[in-house]
């Protein structure tokens, strides 16, 4: 089974049922395969063949999932571009993957054309916006859509996904069709004729989270109400009226979200399943959602581009605070610190720096093996022999343990590691402490260059609204409830963090305003 049979069977199961709404524009599952059959029809005309590469760079629109399955169904490879890319970056990203047929939203047109004399390999470039004859409505409009005969492979490349870039040049990330698949048939109910499942989808589709919300909602028939962009009136309007029952957020989306005054002043009782990620979520953030939502389902799903999505999960059950006192507490501190047990069709292990595989409660890198997991880099033998083992596991660069329940806990990156005259420090456990102190909102901490100990931890702080503080009260906080290695030895305060545009904290961004401080 391929990601274009998902299509195909929802298809027949719910053909009159929508498939997409966007910005007012319905399309049933019939009519959205229909569109999807003409456009493969053109892109076939276009000349792309098995293995080509069609790219895309716009917000969230009808026409991303219309380009990927058209793609998909030729057996070409689909290639998501961020739409925050710089010409540079996009320019590097079109010719690395060797783009040939390109499709642009409206407000990207002219950074594409800034750079196209550069890119030999593209062939074509397509506005998805526009009444022209060259624009892509005009252009479907013209195709009949014969059905597509091409042979597709379970372990066939179906989307080259390029990481965020946050430490040197974006990698490129090949996905098959049966990482998506393995997925979907082990976690998703399939499309019934009874059952109407209806999506919102905010995240950027250039995101593995994205497309791991787009794919499985074609599988499960779902309706997918899809935004340009997350804003948050726009969010909580569209989930009161649409009737909206499942949503994928990010923390600060969430964040935003709850700490929204007129939350309730919108009628959110359609929603059942929160599923969140993508970055690491503040434990004042969920708690709080919790207990505003008491009827949502939340659930955590770790993982990387890498693995095309979801390697474990902290369920339904680990957000509901019930019990007794001990159960409670064990739940409070999953929450605090875990990211759920391995779903059923993933391994993961806990390996330490000699190559050993740990105990329960012994730290190391997780690592990870199953039919989602990358083969390797795109293009790349050396990153990939330092990724990818021998046989078959994924270097994640992710720290943390596993414990006695087979619940893991991620301790930071493996590369964010202090070291300390030879003692290791995770920066996760001093952040970890210091929001526990009363006016602290959030921190950071990162190794700083010391003359005599190699690195020393320091503190980047987010006060709560009106709290003052001072660097040594936060020093002094540490002190009593951590090793005397392991404190702070230095506090900034910051009005926020620097984050990526799904809400990681950059620290390289405050490793560089560190070096950047006179000594």
């Amino acid at each position: 089974m391929n990601t274009t049979d998902f299509l195909q069977i929802a298809s027949a199961i719910c053909p009159d049922r929508d498939c997409v709404i966007f910005e007012g524009h319905h399309f049933t599952y019939q009519q959205l395969s229909d569109r999807i059959d003409r456009l493969a029809t053109l892109l076939a005309d276009l000349g792309i063949v098995k293995g080509d590469r069609v790219g895309i760079i716009s917000v969230n629109c009808n026409q991303f999932v219309e380009v990927y399955f058209a793609t998909a169904k030729l057996g070409g490879i689909f290639v998501p571009l961020n739409y925050r890319a710089k010409p540079e970056e996009l320019a590097y990203m079109i010719d690395y993957a060797s783009i040939k047929t390109l499709f642009v939203g409206q407000r990207y047109w002219e950074v594409v054309e800034s750079v196209r004399s550069q890119l030999p390999d593209l062939a074509n470039v397509i506005a998805l916006e526009g009444d022209g004859s060259d624009c892509y409505e005009a252009l479907i409009d013209r195709e009949s859509g014969p059905e597509c005969q091409t042979v597709i492979e379970d372990d066939d490349t179906t989307i080259l996904l390029f990481t965020s870039g946050t430490t040197g040049r974006p990698k490129a990330v090949p996905l098959r069709h049966d990482a998506f698949v393995s997925y979907a048939l082990e976690n998703v109910e399939p499309a019934n004729p009874d059952l109407v499942d209806r999506s919102i989808l905010s995240v950027p589709l250039y995101h593995v989270a994205g497309i791991q919300a787009m794919i499985p909602a074609i599988y499960g028939g779902r309706t997918l109400i899809m935004m340009r962009q997350f804003e948050l009136q726009g969010w909580l309007a569209t989930v009161a009226q649409e009737k909206v029952t499942r949503a994928m957020l990010v923390p600060t989306m969430l964040s935003w979200i709850v700490d929204d005054p007129n939350l309730g002043s919108y009628d959110l009782s359609s929603l059942r399943t929160v599923t969140y990620g993508a970055a690491p979520m503040p434990f004042e953030v969920i708690h709080k959602a919790i207990r505003l939502m008491p009827e949502v389902n939340f659930i955590n799903g770790y993982g990387q581009t890498e693995s095309a999505a979801t390697l474990t999960t902290l369920g339904p059950e680990d957000h509901r605070l019930n019990g007794s006192d001990d159960e409670r507490n064990k739940k409070l501190h999953r929450l605090r610190h875990s990211i759920g047990r391995p779903l059923p069709d993933v391994r993961i292990r806990i390996v330490a720096e000699d190559g050993m595989v740990v105990g329960p409660n012994d730290p190391g890198e997780i690592q990870a093996k199953g039919a989602r997991t990358m083969t390797g880099y795109w293009g790349d033998e050396k990153l990939t022999a330092q990724t990818v083992t021998s046989d078959g596991w994924l270097r994640t660069g992710d720290a943390g343990y596993m414990d006695e329940d087979g619940y893991v806990y991620l301790t930071g990156r493996t590369d964010d590691l202090i070291i300390r005259g030879g003692e290791n420090i995770s920066p996760a456990e001093i952040e970890d402490v210091i929001g526990t102190h009363p006016k602290v909102k959030e921190s950071c901490v990162i190794g700083v260059p010391d003359l005599d100990f190699g690195q020393q931890p320091f503190a980047y702080c987010v006060l709560k609204d009106g709290e003052s503080a001072l660097a040594d009260e936060i020093i002094e906080f540490c002190r009593e409830r951590l090793a005397s290695y392991k404190r702070p030895r230095g506090v900034v305060f910051m009005a926020d963090l620097p984050r990526n545009h799904l809400g990681k904290v950059l620290r390289r961004e405050l490793r560089a305003k560190h070096s950047d401080q006179p000594a």
